[in-house]
């Protein structure tokens, strides 16, 4: 059997398809060259190093890009090619450590996560992606740009001032943001926001109030992250996330519907970059309610996987624990840590991350 470049993997077969492991039999998404080898013109797959060892294959020893240490490389997440650089990491701190000390180097981070269709799971994501981010470690403030308030309810949280007061009182971010857990802040909304639509129409630069207001004392310094949970519709309230965060997350439910909201917010996107001269691009795709049990769920994976290519994440399945947590007013990670969401929620906040 010969090596093959990771380049190479990633044109004969699309890193996103789960493959089984030839000695263990563990379902996987292979990242790494030496999870593939071909011998007489066949493909086998390799979950880790360890299992391509008991066939004959070699590994070598590694340094760790981290704390130094020295070790035999056994899973796929210890090695990385970071800015064309391999790196090497002995454990899973040692990797986290280092994605978070790479993502602090590069300053805030704004996040809008945005679909112009309703029940995609939008306020879900907006919420446990946050979570998700702040269990890694990274400071985040999660701002609630809808009228209905869903991130606040679904927290138990109510802040004495909120989006409103952001974006039409003057009020910093420091004054409107409510600690919730370790590393994350939220500003909440109500049906005080929809009154903003009103007053936005005739300020002026309407569109890039929002960034005006956290550049003000006390905005987003303080934070590695700032996520924006907007609206289905399109509003100057959303406009002004778009314009503010230029980058947006995409939740697209796995139904027969879901292009249709895709194609909204292509367009959303072409227009502000060509009418508002506004670099704003999709950084990630996020397929919610994936049942796997269903012949749909996995054509509109496949559907996403062709379009979107590596923009697209790893889907999160459906879950009736994601549905109970605002109940109990938890995050998915505090409500079920355990179960396949939270396993779901954290590998596409570490995708995330490494694009």
């Amino acid at each position: 059997m010969g090596y093959i470049s990771l380049r190479e993997v990633a044109l004969e077969a699309n890193i996103s398809d789960r493959q089984r492991c030839y000695v263990c039999g563990k379902h996987f998404v292979p990242r790494f060259s030496f999870q593939r080898k071909t011998k007489a013109g066949r493909p086998y797959y390799f979950c880790s190093q360890e299992c391509l060892l008991k066939v004959g294959g070699k590994a070598g020893s590694a340094t760790c890009s981290v704390c130094g240490k020295g070790f035999v490389p056994a899973y796929a997440y210890q090695q990385a090619i970071v800015d064309g650089e391999t790196r090497h990491y002995c454990s899973e701190a040692c990797a986290d450590s280092y994605r978070v000390e790479m993502v602090k180097k590069r300053g805030v981070r704004r996040v809008a996560v945005v679909n112009q269709k309703g029940g995609t799971g939008k306020t879900t994501t907006a919420i446990n992606f946050s979570a998700g981010l702040a269990a890694r470690g990274l400071r985040v403030l999660l701002i609630d740009m809808d009228a209905q308030g869903n991130v606040g309810i679904s927290l138990g949280l109510h802040g004495e001032k909120g989006t409103y007061h952001l974006l039409m009182d003057a009020c910093s971010a420091a004054d409107c943001a409510v600690p919730i857990r370790d590393n994350l802040d939220i500003i909440t909304s109500n049906a005080s926001l929809a009154a903003a639509e009103i007053s936005l129409a005739t300020a002026e630069n309407r569109e890039r109030v929002l960034k005006t207001a956290l550049a003000r004392a006390g905005g987003e310094e303080r934070y590695d992250y700032v996520v924006l949970d907007c609206p289905p519709s399109l509003s100057l309230v959303n406009q002004n996330a778009l314009v503010y965060a230029r980058r947006i997350l995409v939740p697209v439910s796995c139904d027969f519907l879901a292009m249709v909201g895709v194609k909204q917010i292509l367009r959303t996107v072409s227009n502000m970059n060509s009418i508002m001269g506004e670099e704003v691009s999709i950084q990630g795709v996020l397929p919610t309610f994936y049942d796997k049990r269903t012949r749909l769920s996995d054509e509109v994976l496949e559907n996403l996987k062709d379009y979107f290519k590596d923009k697209l994440l790893p889907p999160i399945r459906i879950s009736t624990r994601l549905k109970e947590a605002p109940i109990h007013k938890k995050t998915i990670f505090e409500y079920d840590p355990n179960g396949h969401a939270a396993a779901d929620y954290l590998a596409m906040v570490d995708r995330f991350l490494a694009s």
